[in-house]
């Protein structure tokens, strides 16, 4: 293992009081993946929508998934093209950018939510009481909805994540940026993030000598 890679995992393991987390394989979706994950979202309830939105704001931005749903319209520049983040990892408050896929649903379902008769500093992505949508419900969402898709990966929230780091540098993004959007409070945590990603990229460049 990669020293720089095995001190991290050593440092997170003396942050968790010497408990190790149980680790699964990275799987990132492909375009394809993606795309019937959102259409088994459907779209007939506005639970439908709400889930739809919030997967697509999680592939575009690459949040994290407390993140995405601490977010209110407030926050939120369509114009711009950015988002606030207030409530980072480690209390850390950030901006980060939207593009225009992301921007279209979250438009349509900022617009329903104040339908629904929410004003711009409440929650965006609520239940039926009006709470917010809690982590637990979407972790167990997901797997459903990739059930319904026909994806035989292990899909999560932070597999979104995941697939958005890794579709910003196969389009050759620099790697300060991606920093700056995933939130790391290092450069080199996004270099070991990315790199194991996208391992074929080594094989690749070596195959091209």
């Amino acid at each position: 293992m990669d020293t720089t890679l095995r001190t991290i995992r050593i440092h997170r393991f003396a942050r968790r009081g010497g408990m190790m987390k149980k680790r699964y394989p990275i799987e990132v979706l492909t375009k394809d993946e993606v795309r019937a994950l959102l259409e088994a979202c459907g779209q007939e309830k506005w639970t439908d929508r709400r889930n739809y939105t919030l997967l697509v704001l999680l592939w575009r931005t690459g949040l994290r998934i407390a993140e995405a749903l601490a977010l209110r319209p407030c926050d939120v520049d369509l114009e711009r093209g950015a988002i606030r983040v207030l409530h980072g990892k480690g209390g850390r408050a950030r901006t980060v950018g939207i593009d225009r896929r992301g921007g279209g649903a979250m438009r349509a379902w900022i617009r329903e939510h104040e339908a629904m008769g929410y004003s711009p500093g409440d929650v965006l992505f609520v239940t039926g009481s009006g709470q917010r949508v809690s982590q637990g419900y979407l972790r167990r969402r997901l797997p459903e909805l990739a059930v319904t898709a026909g994806i035989h990966k292990r899909v999560h929230a932070h597999g979104l994540r995941h697939t958005h780091a890794s579709e910003l540098r196969a389009e050759h993004i620099d790697i300060a940026l991606i920093q700056q959007q995933l939130g790391h409070a290092s450069l080199l945590t996004t270099v070991i993030y990315v790199q194991h990603l996208m391992p074929n990229t080594l094989f690749e460049a070596m195959g091209r000598r």
